[in-house]
């Protein structure tokens, strides 16, 4: 892909190959760049920046997110973002690291009686808009980037995973 440089890294639970969740990020991941970039005017520097997509347990990411976040707890995706950046800035050489945990991720589609891919798949956008400076700490910036989520998953042949609910 020539928008994104993605590194993949399994590093602890049940995952589906690297080979397999290296196709899945480039499928999802292109979308998501190709939608900014087109729709967002969101531009990218020539060189491809790097984004890692770790994948891990719940343990791990529970450390991760309390020693981080200071929130002693397991969580579906984490995102941090290489350099500070706000929607619609140029990203520099390292994009940033998400963290994905499989048996939230797991339960959480369960849940919401969706296909663990599909969730993954919305888990992964939703980390990369964090990335470039999304956020949903307040209904205003919630409604602009769960629109954009639904955008992006809707190119991807998804439905609108917030459908029936209020901004986060």
């Amino acid at each position: 892909m020539a928008e994104l440089d993605i590194q993949i890294s399994v590093e602890e639970g049940d995952w589906p190959s690297e080979e397999i969740l290296q196709s899945l990020a480039e499928r999802v991941l292109g979308e998501a760049a190709n939608y900014l970039k087109k729709n967002e005017k969101q531009p990218f520097p020539k060189m491809a920046p790097e984004l890692s997509l770790v994948f891990t347990d719940d343990a791990s990411i529970r450390e991760i997110n309390a020693e981080w976040r200071s929130q002693d707890k397991a969580t579906n995706v984490l995102s941090f973002p290489a350099f500070p950046l706000e929607p619609g800035g140029t990203p520099g050489p390292m994009l940033g690291d998400i963290i994905i945990a499989r048996e939230t991720v797991e339960r959480e589609a369960v849940e919401l009686e969706k296909s663990f891919d599909d969730h993954l798949t919305h888990l992964m956008v939703h980390g990369f808009l964090h990335l470039f400076g999304y956020d949903h700490m307040n209904n205003s910036e919630a409604e602009r980037m769960e629109g954009l989520e639904t955008r992006i998953l809707a190119g991807l042949g998804l439905s609108d995973p917030y459908a029936g609910q209020d901004p986060i």
